[in-house]
């Protein structure tokens, strides 16, 4: 360890190493070289900063955000890169919409006979605006229960049939089917069970409203993270370009969603176990909904922040490797326990800061790599990887010369492991070299040990994934050296169910960057191995994303 980064460490109040983090004697010099200049130190010098309350949660649009992106400007220009933005600048400038939402009247539920059900939020329900409008008013709208709210063709899957859901209001679950292994993925999530498919598919149906069911194994998290989410603050969209919009979006708890289909003498069980099958046809559930919500409406700008290491090579040079870390968080919000600023250390001050630090041993790599290395610290994840969006849709490079995708959201604060878990392992050719440098670290390469909360399609390497780019989300593992097979888990369980998008999520005595120097180091060489390889990465055949690479490589001009 660097005595500057040791000083650095300990004045960052993080756990100092028990020994040093070793690199593999069979890396080359230069590998060997790049990956000296990662370690625990400036690791946690960068999150330090970055989840400062100074920084006031890095809310996108916010003063905070803009510190953080010009943190990451002046990181790229002291390591060399060339601004990689628009004008020549660092910056890839784009406008978003804020909305903050108030309910003015609170969902209320009426049903031929009985007393109306009303809504709660947010202690039983989140109410959001589902359209970039300053008011929006559902009267007496039917709610309808819609299964997954699912149309999906290549599964022979549509949850609608030929119900016309038109002006309607859905109840749906917020997953994918999963008790069939021969059906979607089994119990691994694909993006049909996130929860911005299900609201854009409603939208795309007609119905003016949707209410998600939130259970905790189906969304992946506990209700608070809704709350705190979805309330409080601002929610942020890239602005409309007319396509169809809910009215209404909403989130309901498990209790509440009972009480909902019981008002109209279903029961919810029931209903959900009915919509396992490809024969669910959606169910009336002779109740009515009406809802008012006003929105403070107003549009501003944020941007990605972009570095490029140009490559050596004349010919690969042209194609680039992409790196990703989202640089926002919520900013502030609700206060818990007295405090307002949501820091987001480890989600995702710690991604940029790992980014940062390959950056610099690549950087610092003689020769530089072949292939060109674009570091894109992107903005507006949190509100539904919008930055990433942008960036895919408005590409700096073309998609067919982006060979792939590296994309880092959160780091390993717990230690040692002697595995890596790997978010979209079997998906493409980039599975070998990950798996040949980890095997060099003396770890083993694990899928994703938490299926069926749908990683990959929950971070910025989807919308790369979406324009053909081979992506990588390599996450720490959970096998921890020194503690038993469940340690890991526990401690990741523990992070998503106190501290995850809670003002909690900050930096403390309690880190121990070991296992995230092992990680980073493994980043930064697989950077390089790809930046030189004499061909580009693919996906494998029949992945879902194949077809777009296909035509992302025939796009190509010389």
């Amino acid at each position: 360890m660097h005595t500057l980064s040791a000083l650095i460490l300990v004045a960052a109040g993080v756990a100092a190493a028990i020994a040093p983090v070793s690199i593999p004697k069979n890396w080359t010099p230069r590998e060997r070289a790049a990956a000296s200049v990662v370690d625990a130190g400036e690791l946690a010098a960068h999150v330090r900063f970055l989840s400062d309350d100074l920084l006031e949660g890095r809310g996108a649009g916010s003063r905070g955000d803009e510190l953080a992106m010009k943190y990451v400007a002046a990181q790229f220009e002291r390591l060399g890169l060339e601004p990689g933005g628009d004008d020549k600048s660092w910056l890839q400038k784009f406008d978003i919409v804020g909305l903050k939402s108030q309910v003015v009247s609170p969902p209320t539920l009426r049903a031929a006979k009985g007393p109306a059900l009303v809504f709660n939020p947010p202690v039983d329900s989140v109410v959001a605006a589902g359209s970039q409008v300053e008011s929006a008013k559902i009267k007496d709208a039917e709610v309808v229960f819609a299964g997954y709210g699912i149309t999906a063709p290549e599964q022979k899957w549509d949850d609608f049939k030929d119900v016309d859901v038109r002006g309607k209001v859905l109840l749906v679950m917020n997953n994918d089917p999963e008790s069939d292994p021969t059906l979607f993925a089994g119990k691994t999530r694909l993006y049909y069970g996130r929860w911005t498919y299900k609201f854009e598919e409603a939208a795309r149906k007609g119905a003016v409203g949707l209410i998600l069911i939130h259970t905790t194994p189906s969304a992946g998290y506990p209700w608070q993270v809704v709350q705190t989410s979805w309330t409080g603050g601002e929610e942020f969209e890239l602005p409309t370009a007319g396509e169809p919009r809910l009215l209404v979006r909403m989130w309901a708890t498990e209790e509440l969603s009972k009480k909902l289909a019981t008002l109209g003498g279903q029961d919810l069980d029931a209903l959900r176990k009915a919509a396992e099958r490809r024969d669910f046809r959606p169910v009336p559930l002779g109740v009515k909904l009406s809802v008012e919500v006003k929105t403070q409406v107003r549009r501003l700008k944020t941007a990605n922040v972009l570095g490029v290491l140009r490559g050596s090579d004349a010919k690969l040079g042209k194609e680039f490797v992409v790196y990703t870390a989202h640089h926002d968080h919520l900013g502030i919000r609700d206060a818990k326990n007295g405090d307002a600023i949501y820091n987001g250390a480890l989600d995702n001050a710690s991604g940029v800061a790992a980014m940062l630090t390959a950056a610099e041993g690549l950087a610092r790599s003689t020769p530089r790599p072949k292939r060109s290395i674009l570091f894109a610290a992107v903005g507006v994840e949190e509100s539904g990887l919008l930055g990433s969006e942008y960036y895919c849709k408005h590409p700096t490079i073309a998609p067919g010369r982006i060979a792939a995708n590296l994309n880092i959201d959160g780091i390993n604060i717990w230690g040692r492991t002697r595995d890596v878990e790997y978010v979209g392992l079997g998906k493409s050719t980039i599975d070998d070299l990950v798996i040949a440098i980890a095997k060099a670290q003396g770890r083993t390469v694990k899928p994703d040990q938490f299926p069926d909360r749908g990683h990959f399609y929950r971070s910025d390497q989807l919308n790369f994934a979406r324009i053909g780019v081979p992506a990588a989300y390599l996450s720490h593992g959970t096998d921890y050296l020194g503690h038993d097979a469940n340690w890991g888990r526990e401690r990741i369980d523990e992070y998503t169910q106190k501290r995850y998008h809670q003002p909690s999520d900050e930096i403390d005595a309690s880190w121990n960057l070991e296992g995230a120097v092992d990680d980073v180091r493994l980043l930064a060489i697989l950077g390089l191995r790809l930046a030189d390889a004499p061909t580009m990465p693919s996906w494998k055949p029949g992945d879902e994303f194949a077809d777009a690479r296909k035509r992302a490589l025939s796009e190509v001009k010389e």
